[in-house]
């Protein structure tokens, strides 16, 4: 029976750039990775992980239709309401898959380029279907692996940045109702208000009601 399986990779670079005076958003870097042990237990054997990112690039990002989106998803489905990005390139790099995706203009692009312009910290999850293999303590992932999408999430640093952009004001952070003023006043004060002890707590807190906002946008 097939499984969803997703990986976070953070080892990518969100860049901007300058495309006849508009600015445009990129990511690049390490999509996925096989020969290694990752944090979930999983390994990627070299020719699952090159044959499929193949299969993808030939058959989604050479006809440009490999989005992703913001978060994750409970299947392997892209939802289009939820698309963030386009991936421009995949390319083998040893046992490293390198890539390249484009922010678009969707309601979840803005927030990623909201979210990039404020500081805050995110990376790239691969989402696909599979089934698993024990070999020697480790869940080694077999040749029926199908690459579904990379999507973008945010890393495990993120509540911290998150809170740093609300202390200090971000406009981008109540940009489109997100987060009223009297909300931006709440939050302030209960980070203010946090004892050393709890501050981890309520951080995590205000991140979390944060991205249940941008979940029913």
């Amino acid at each position: 029976m097939l499984k969803l399986i997703t990986e976070h990779v953070e080892d990518v670079q969100f860049l901007t750039e300058d495309k006849d005076g508009v600015k445009e958003y990129f990511i690049e870097g390490i999509f996925m990775q096989a020969e290694k042990k990752n944090r979930n237990g999983r390994k990627y054997p070299n020719e699952v992980l090159m044959k499929e990112a193949n299969r993808y690039q030939k058959e989604y990002v050479e006809q440009n239709r490999a989005m992703g989106e913001l978060g994750h998803p409970d299947g392997p489905t892209v939802n289009l309401e939820r698309v963030s990005h386009l991936i421009e390139s995949l390319k083998p790099d040893g046992n490293n898959i390198m890539g390249r995706a484009k922010i678009l203009e969707t309601p979840y692009g803005k927030i990623v380029k909201n979210l990039m312009e404020g500081g805050v910290k995110l990376g790239v999850s691969s989402r696909g279907m599979g089934t698993l293999e024990q070999k020697n303590g480790v869940n080694v992932v077999k040749n029926d692996f199908m690459l579904s999408a990379i999507d973008i999430v945010a890393d495990p640093s993120a509540p911290d940045a998150f809170v740093d952009g609300v202390m200090e004001g971000k406009a981008w952070i109540w940009e489109g109702g997100l987060l009223k003023e009297q909300d931006l006043n709440s939050v302030c004060s209960m980070i203010q208000r946090a004892s050393k002890k709890d501050l981890e707590e309520k951080k995590l807190a205000v991140f979390e009601s944060f991205i249940s906002k941008i979940k029913n946008v």
